[in-house]
């Protein structure tokens, strides 16, 4: 028989999901996520501008129906949580720049 050996798989998903170390609200984002922040920061962010840019077309062409304001409700709302978030993951990057003392 072989003996487990110590690595993160042995940890199991709770000792995956709190690598890298990380307290309170940012253990909401994933560990993939937090390892390359400004990277998923930025495409979050572009995502939202993409939704803006849908949303706006969706009530620019789309009619006066409820559907059409339905549609632009999701895409535009899509769109505000994407940026948040995104804004968040990069404010999150540069706090931690700031405190290793430059850029990692």
């Amino acid at each position: 028989m072989q003996k487990a050996s110590n690595s993160s798989a042995a940890k199991g998903l709770r000792g995956w999901w709190t690598s890298p170390p990380r307290s309170g609200p940012r253990l909401i984002i994933s560990p993939v996520e937090y390892r390359h922040l400004r990277a998923w920061g930025r495409v979050r962010i572009a995502s939202a501008i993409l939704l803006t840019g849908l949303g706006v077309v969706t009530l620019s062409f789309g009619g006066n129906d409820q559907k059409t304001y339905g549609w632009a409700i999701w895409f535009l709302g899509g769109a505000a949580a994407n940026a948040a978030f995104g804004s968040w993951e990069l404010g999150i990057a540069r706090e931690t720049d700031q405190l290793s003392g430059g850029v990692s």
